[in-house]
């Protein structure tokens, strides 16, 4: 308990005079208080705490008689009453001198009696206990506006991240219900193809959700974390100036990682490519194969429709072995095609009966070739003569090495451009199957889709089925490679990309 005048305070202690002591200057203190702080600033000589005022030696302590009487009977009324009067939660003594905490030492970051801070904190930083009190408070203020802030954003996130899952959901849903509907127009041996789609929509729901879900679970963790941080702020904010300073230093604003709320769904990108196959196989089945039976059977539109119900056509799985026999097969529908050397760039030079084109070398090109309209100015390209509308037709051509682009194009494709527009492949009039020392590659509409299987093969055969829109690549051993499934709207002419120094050869058989 403090004294009630601060006429009986000792400057140093800042308690009642025990044994008061008055020095030359004329300011007095503890006999006991004035020794220490000059036992510890022995360095720099005796001087006054008070005013500063410097000795050359140290000097006598004097008592102060009248004042040791009234500080006597000051401290026996505290004796007597002591017990009796409720006791201040701030006098709190010192452990080691049994004072009360006065100061507070900003680098060991403590509380110290006036004993411990001439003892033990004489050259640190020190500031009343009272005035660090008021600073913690303010930094207990301004932490709970940034914890109220962080809070605030986080159950925004949680709002936003909610919403957006919903959305999500939705957009999940009406994915797969459009598919489904797409499916369910095809027949019987479309079905397995309809459960892996639906299984991997499912997947990429249950990925998606889930990823989301761990992010809520970690937001609402955090402002779990910080409302339990902000309680604490309130629950020390009005304890005692130790416990406050105390316990305020352990207390940190967390820095949490910006989480975030959006639900982006890649699905649409990755199926739509199926959506387009499934868009252009509708038609097809439904409307293109439609007509076909009813033309073949006899039966117009107003036939019933056990009449009217369409053939299945099962065609070769990817890397399977075609066999072809008699009539059924592959040779039942060869052709005889030769390259339009009106159409043949300038570096390519065609031969025998101009069914072989090879891309010669700068070097070694010495033709001299003619301006004409057809002709491709800068791609490396050639057509045949041959053009197709209708029916099933088979050709086969020869590579020397694989550095080719080989499909069919309609008659429309640019000549005189620069860049690969003018490519078979490169636009939406043509398609083809690149070839290379690595890979296989289909190409239409400059989207590129690779292929599995062995990428190198000598001699590619072409089928092209007008009617049913498809056009498939058969590699060494007919082994299908791949198939285009479109509604052809224009005749169309076999053509290749050549590349420098490869040679390509028409099968006559």
């Amino acid at each position: 308990m403090e004294c009630q005048s601060s006429d009986l305070t000792c400057p140093i202690c800042l308690d009642c005079f025990q044994v008061p002591v008055a020095i030359n200057c004329g300011h007095t203190f503890c006999q006991k208080c004035i020794t220490a702080y000059w036992d510890t600033t022995s360095n720099i000589g005796p001087c006054c705490p008070t005013c500063n005022h410097k000795f050359d030696i140290r000097p006598i302590l004097k008592c102060n008689v009248a004042l040791s009487s009234i500080a006597e009977a000051v401290n026996s009324t505290r004796t007597s009453y002591g017990d009796g009067g409720s006791e201040d939660v701030e006098s709190v003594p010192c452990d080691r001198h049994k004072k009360p905490l006065v100061y507070y030492c900003t680098r060991d970051k403590i509380s110290v009696c006036c004993e411990c801070a001439i003892s033990q904190c004489e050259s640190h930083h020190k500031v009343l206990l009272e005035v660090e009190s008021k600073r913690q408070k303010l930094l207990l203020e301004k932490k709970n506006e940034e914890m109220a802030k962080l809070i605030e954003e986080t159950e925004e996130s949680i709002n936003n991240l909610t919403e957006n899952m919903d959305k999500a959901k939705e957009t999940f849903q009406q994915t797969s219900s459009r598919v489904t509907a797409k499916f369910s127009t095809l027949l019987k041996v479309l079905v397995d193809r309809q459960e892996a789609i639906e299984l991997f929509i499912e997947k990429q729901k249950e990925a998606s959700i889930s990823e989301a879900q761990a992010r809520l679970s970690e937001l609402e963790e955090s402002a779990q974390k910080l409302r339990a941080g902000q309680a604490h702020i309130v629950y020390i904010h009005n304890r005692s100036d130790i416990e406050l300073i105390k316990e305020s230093t352990l207390i940190e604003v967390p820095c949490l990682k910006k989480t975030s709320t959006d639900i982006t769904p890649i699905l649409q990108d990755r199926i739509s490519g199926i959506m387009e196959v499934l868009t252009r196989v509708s038609k097809l089945v439904i409307e293109d194969l439609d007509r076909a039976v009813c033309t073949a059977v006899g039966h117009d539109k107003d036939g019933s429709p056990q009449e009217k119900r369409p053939i299945l056509a099962v065609g070769p799985s990817p890397a399977a072995a075609c066999r072809p026999g008699g009539k059924e097969g592959l040779s039942a529908h060869r052709c005889s095609l030769t390259f339009d050397p009106h159409t043949a760039n300038g570096n390519l030079l065609l031969s025998q009966e101009n069914r072989k084109a090879e891309h010669l070398t700068s070097s070694t090109s010495t033709s001299t070739v003619f301006d004409h309209e057809s002709r491709f100015d800068h791609a490396w390209q050639v057509l045949c003569i041959q053009g197709f509308r209708h029916g099933q037709h088979y050709w086969e051509m020869e590579v020397s090495k694989p550095w080719a682009y080989l499909g069919v194009t309609y008659i429309t494709i640019p000549r005189k451009e620069k860049g690969k527009r003018c490519m078979l492949g490169m636009n939406d009039l043509s398609w083809s199957l690149q070839l290379d020392e690595e890979k296989l590659s289909a190409w239409h509409n400059g989207r590129k889709e690779t292929l599995a299987g062995r990428s190198k093969h000598s001699r590619v055969g072409m089928l092209l089925d007008c009617e049913a829109g498809t056009l498939t690549f058969y590699g060494d051993g007919h082994v299908r490679l791949h198939a285009f499934h479109c509604t052809f709207t224009q005749e169309l002419f076999p053509a290749c990309w050549i590349g420098e120094g490869v040679s390509i050869t028409l099968c006559s058989t």
